[in-house]
């Protein structure tokens, strides 16, 4: 569960309410490392969205910075950030807890703009069709990033792939490179 190697280019995935923001934030601080949040560089004000190409250029640009963490999924662009990633996280909640994550997150952040989200854009009641893509993100989305991860994991050894299925596999991963971290300083 702890990377193997150093983690520069960190993409993090998962289902809507997985907590991929939250955790870009924490391993930002860790890293200190730049975090980019998709839905923030996505969502223009008043909830437009970015044109299809201007969107995959915007990521191929990000992905040339020397070190990142971008968190979302946007399928369309995914193998962009896969490809350029030396570290994949991947969030694989339960849907009880994704669901239960974005009515938190809807009820936290009614009518203001959440952090990780563009300028204009206050967080609105979830759409029927989002929540109805939260309910069948295992069924259907997670079973093709299975195996594009673990593609990504058999043909190149160079990526690290983490999967984290609970909040207490986010806790010990993040108190594992936490020790490790202040390690390394030590040594120094």
């Amino acid at each position: 569960m702890c990377p193997t190697g150093p983690m520069q280019r960190i993409a993090i995935i998962g289902c809507g309410g997985a907590g991929k923001s939250t955790l870009a934030r924490e391993l930002g601080q860790l890293l200190e490392i730049e975090v980019f949040h998709l839905d923030a560089l996505h969502w223009q004000p008043g909830w437009v969205e970015s044109e299809r190409e201007e969107w995959a250029d915007r990521q191929r640009q990000l992905v040339r910075r020397d070190r990142w963490i971008i968190d979302g999924n946007y399928g369309a662009t995914l193998d962009i950030r896969l490809a350029a990633a030396d570290t994949v996280i991947f969030l694989d909640m339960p849907r009880r807890v994704c669901l239960r994550r974005v009515i938190w997150r809807t009820l936290r952040h009614y009518g203001r703009t959440r952090p990780d989200m563009g300028e204009g854009c206050p967080e609105r009641l979830p759409d029927p069709t989002f929540l109805k893509w939260i309910w069948n993100y295992r069924r259907t989305r997670r079973p093709r990033i299975l195996q594009q991860l673990h593609r990504l994991a058999s043909t190149n050894g160079e990526k690290t792939i983490i999967r984290l299925r609970s909040r207490a596999d986010v806790k010990r991963f993040l108190h594992r490179l936490q020790r490790a971290q202040h390690v390394a300083a030590e040594e120094r």
